[in-house]
């Protein structure tokens, strides 16, 4: 039995789970030997009654997520994000700073187009501003702007493009800000006294230009002495006047064009008439002359057979010819026969037979030669020499040159002292072949270069270009197309002397360009039919004596003739010029009216820009085309 007081009793009382107390969002930790209830992270309270949700961002998210962020609390947490025009650098929407992450400015302007038109990006820390381009404002007045989804544009400052000046140009740059000005000149063959300036006014249009380009006007021709226009095309810029020299002179220079250049000049022409001179008059073995020393145009000489000499011949005076040159005449003074059985062999070999009481013995001749040549008057030949045989048929073969005439003596050294005369008339020989360039060409007509030749055979006369048909090449003959030309009417050939070249006007390679319209001699260069194939061949001839000799050569193929695009454009713009024409014409009245306005009218604006385009357009394929047929011609 227990001694305890009545009354009380033994209770057993058991010691509480502290843990077992703690709140939801708490953990039981042992600290000092006991249990200890406390707050998990992200929370504050007793840990057993109360555990409140702890907000971290109140401390303020740049101190806790960083510069440029925003801080956002969750029930026992929080997150940071980045404010617009920055990212985070682990490229997550949501960070926790403890990561290391922070955040970064965005540059907006790798966004191509972001500004629009006209204008360009600048980027800023955290954002971005547009500014319009140099020569560009914003409609509004601002200088930034952002497009927020709003259409904003950067409109042109200044007046836009200048005028059209009819037949003129700008020249060099120009602004298009209000006192700016537009510098103009004429175009070639024009000319103006007038202001040559327009100005870019403060309401931001253009003051209309004073210029005005009137084309040059070259008047009379200049007179040539000796010499008298042939053909004059007009006065105005490139017309051209041709000259011929009056009868009985001869044309010298190189060119018998003037043509009126873009200073309101004549250029050329390089042209001398000279008088017509023969020279002196042909030698014929023993003969008296009567003759006054006149060497001009159908001037006369006399022959007289001398003492002892009879006249065998057609007649006994020659006349100087438009040729420049005297009358062949077959005029000969005949004497007793010296020696006998004299002849001309071989061309340049004289032999004859002795006389019967000579035969046998040593006998010594002087050969006395003298020559000329009828086309080359400075050409002359004096030379005496000696030979001794005692053959009874001697033979001599002499040094000539071809293309000339000769007067032989042949006299015996002895007492008597005969002399026997005879004319030797040495024919021109074939010129040298044509040393030429072989050209071979599709599409367009070439510049060919035209080479002097030696007058290796004796004195060359001409140069000549033909033109053929391509298919006829295997059958052309050398001395065919003596005198065809390209108008002639008398022949069914289809193949014509395109240019004539005297031998003494040809300069070494001296360039020919086929179809320019020109004549050369009195042959015309005519211009090549488009689509057609030809071969050029060029002939070197030698005339002489009313003999004729030639070489040929091929010199040029032309293949598949076209247009350059030049021509076609020009053919192009010139059907649209027509039509802006008759536009023109019908907004003639408004444009007088609108003269002093601002804007002239639509149409005739445009009509002038399509006029000025069509000028310059053809002026330049003129010249890439001016060498190809645009007429529908046969050719002969």
């Amino acid at each position: 039995m227990s001694n305890l007081p009545q009354g009380h009793g033994i209770v057993n009382r058991s010691v509480p789970d502290v843990c077992a107390t703690c709140h939801i969002h708490a953990t039981c930790q042992q600290s000092g030997g006991k249990s200890v209830c406390i707050c998990n992270y992200g929370f504050v309270g007793n840990g057993r009654t109360h555990c409140q949700d702890k907000d971290e961002c109140q401390i303020g998210a740049s101190k806790i997520c960083g510069n440029h962020t925003l801080c956002h609390n969750t029930h026992g947490s929080f997150y940071c994000v980045c404010l617009d025009g920055y990212r985070a650098s682990n490229n997550n929407k949501t960070f926790i700073p403890n990561d290391g992450t922070n955040c970064t400015d965005i540059d907006e302007c790798e966004e191509s187009g972001l500004c629009g038109h006209n204008a360009r990006c600048v980027n800023t820390e955290g954002s971005y501003m547009c500014y319009c381009n140099d020569g560009y404002k914003l409609e509004n007045g601002e200088r930034s702007f952002h497009q927020d989804g709003n259409i904003v544009s950067c409109k042109e400052i200044g007046c836009g493009s200048p005028p059209e000046m009819k037949h003129g140009y700008i020249v060099g740059n120009y602004s298009l800000l209000p006192g700016s000005a537009v510098h103009y000149e004429c175009q070639e063959g024009f000319y103006s006294s007038e202001g040559k300036f327009s100005y870019c006014t403060a309401n931001e249009t253009w003051e209309p230009a004073t210029l005005s380009c009137k084309g040059v006007d070259c008047g009379v021709p200049p007179s040539v002495s000796n010499a008298h226009p042939t053909s004059v095309s007009g006065t105005t810029y490139r017309s051209e006047v041709t000259y011929d020299c009056a009868r009985g002179y001869l044309m010298a220079g190189s060119s018998h064009t003037a043509v009126c250049n873009a200073k309101g000049q004549w250029d050329g022409p390089d042209l001398v008439c000279k008088e017509i001179d023969c020279g002196k008059p042909l030698l014929i073995p023993h003969t008296k002359m009567t003759w006054d020393n006149s060497t001009t145009l159908w001037s006369r000489v006399y022959y007289q057979c001398q003492e002892g000499y009879y006249f065998n011949g057609d007649r006994n005076f020659s006349e100087c010819t438009i040729d420049q040159s005297w009358e062949n005449i077959t005029y000969v003074c005949k004497e007793e026969e010296l020696f006998s059985n004299f002849s001309i062999f071989n061309e340049t070999c004289v032999r004859w037979q002795r006389k019967t009481g000579r035969l046998g013995m040593q006998e010594t001749y002087t050969f006395h030669i003298l020559g000329q040549r009828l086309d080359e008057k400075m050409f002359s030949e004096d030379v005496i020499f000696n030979i001794s045989t005692s053959e009874d048929n001697p033979k001599v073969c002499l040094d000539l040159n071809s293309g000339s005439n000769y007067v032989v003596n042949i006299t015996t050294i002895s007492s008597t002292n005969i002399t026997v005369s005879v004319t030797v008339a040495i024919q021109t020989k074939d010129p040298p072949f044509p040393e030429v360039e072989f050209v071979a060409v599709k599409g367009s007509a070439p510049l060919l270069r035209l080479r002097k030749a030696e007058d290796q055979n004796g004195p060359i006369s001409l140069y000549q270009v033909i033109v053929l048909p391509l298919d006829l090449q295997s059958t052309f003959i050398c001395d065919s197309f003596a005198a065809t030309t390209f108008f002639s009417n008398t022949t069914d050939i289809k193949g014509y002397v395109a240019a004539e070249f005297r031998a003494k006007d040809v300069a070494d390679n001296m360039s020919i360009a086929l179809g320019d319209r020109h004549y050369y001699g009195k042959f015309y260069n005519a211009p090549l039919k488009l689509g057609e194939e030809y071969c050029v061949f060029l002939r070197i001839i030698s005339e002489w004596n009313k003999v004729r000799t030639q070489s040929c050569a091929v010199w040029a193929q032309i293949k598949n003739l076209s247009p350059t695009l030049q021509y076609m454009t020009a053919v192009g713009l010139g059907s649209v010029a027509a039509v802006c024409l008759i536009l023109f014409l019908s907004f003639s009245v408004a444009r007088s009216y609108l003269h002093s306005t601002v804007h002239p009218p639509p149409a005739a604006v445009a009509c002038e820009a399509v006029h000025l385009s069509t000028t310059v357009d053809v002026a330049q394929a003129g010249i890439a085309s001016s060498f190809l047929e645009t007429e529908t011609v046969s050719l002969l």
